[in-house]
Order: structure tokens, then C-alpha cells, then sequence
């Protein structure tokens, strides 16, 4: 049994303003929204990264994020949605449970702007691109 926050909001020990859920999927809202009606989606098993997560899952997650996502552009009246997933602490995750972030988000509104960057070169590109083929290739 878990000890993290999202275990013990899944097992009541906590509370929460939960907006959807089924057998193996819980939707509430966070207590800290980057806008108002941001939602995070959770596995009720815990599990710490998307890589974590069982590939049967995948269906039911998918299928959550998209009636929960639909749901809060018509009650925040939002004109898009991010969906976002961090795994490990470098890259934001501070709770260590598997999380999709449902946030709300509107023109010129200002949040999550994300700077893109350049490769060096054509080259560079290549490389990294080869690099990853063959870390999926095993």
C-alpha cells in the first residue's frame, strides 16, 4: 500500500473535489490550478511514471481524458486545453504517481509558454535522430 498523496485522495483518507471516475481512474481538481477547473487524472493503482503504467490501462486513461477534457472546456468556457504529463522531478513531476494535468487554458492568457530551440545543424539533427532509432530498437 502507497503512502503518496493520490493513493491516500483514491483511499478517502484525503479530500478532494473529484469530478470523474471509474473502476481504475479518478479526475478531480488540483489544489494548486494553474487556471481555475485544471484537472488531474490518475490510475487508482499506484504507479509512479507513464512507464510504470500497464498498457491495459491505456484505453481507459485515454477514454477519461477525453470526457473529463471535453467537460471542462464547456464549464470553464476555455477556447483550448493542454494535456500534461511530467515524469520525474527534472522534469516537474512533484508528486511521484503517474498524473495527466487537464488545464484550461485561453488566447493570450499567458501560461506554459514554452520556448522552442534549434539544433545546431542538419547534422546534429541527424544524430539525435539516430541516437534515439537506436533506443528503440533495443
Amino acid at each position: 500500500m502507497q503512502d503518496c498523496i493520490f493513493c491516500r485522495i483514491v483511499r478517502g483518507e484525503l479530500p478532494s473535489e473529484q469530478v470523474y471516475q471509474t473502476d481504475a481512474v479518478l479526475a478531480f481538481l488540483d489544489i494548486a490550478p494553474i487556471a481555475p477547473g485544471h484537472v488531474l487524472v490518475i490510475p487508482k493503482q499506484h504507479y509512479a511514471t507513464l512507464w510504470d503504467v500497464p498498457d491495459h490501462l491505456a484505453p481507459q486513461l485515454n477514454q477519461v481524458l477525453q470526457i473529463v477534457g471535453q467537460a471542462v472546456l464547456k464549464a470553464t468556457h476555455a477556447s483550448g486545453l493542454n494535456v500534461v504529463m511530467n515524469n520525474y522531478a527534472s522534469a516537474g513531476q512533484v508528486v511521484p504517481h503517474a498524473h495527466w494535468h487537464l488545464i484550461p487554458r485561453r488566447e493570450n492568457d499567458g501560461l506554459l509558454q514554452v520556448v522552442q530551440e534549434k539544433y545546431e545543424s542538419n547534422q546534429s539533427m541527424r544524430e539525435m535522430a539516430e541516437g534515439i532509432r537506436r533506443a528503440v530498437a533495443g
